[in-house]
């Protein structure tokens, strides 16, 4: 048989579940945590693991959802010394941060 076997073509990561991913990564000897990623993570780690250039699929802003939300528990710590202060202006300044990065949370998951 001269017919030379076709390759089972996978469908782009993008169009996977989280579970297909994570089936995927634990293929991978590079990923570890796997089950512990969101789906953007998981395609992020692949990608990586497979030396995929991603620049292009970039968006405006590149902080991850987790990365804000770290910043918004900074910024509450903060704001709740503040009040412990009396200090009302930067209490409202710092209320319209975390009301703002909240926003860019909504955004880019």
């Amino acid at each position: 048989m001269a017919k030379e076997k076709k390759q089972i073509k996978e469908k782009p990561l993008e169009k996977m579940t989280a579970t297909e991913l994570r089936e995927v990564a634990k293929e991978l000897p590079d990923i570890t945590g796997a089950h512990g990623m969101n789906k953007s993570e998981l395609i992020a780690e692949i990608k990586a693991a497979r030396g995929i250039d991603d620049a292009g699929s970039k968006k405006r802003n590149s902080a991850t959802v987790r990365q804000i939300k770290a910043k918004i528990g900074e910024l509450k710590k903060q704001r709740i010394e503040v009040k412990a202060r009396n200090d009302k202006k930067t209490a409202e300044i710092l209320r319209k941060k975390i009301s703002r990065l909240k926003k860019q949370t909504r955004k880019a998951g």
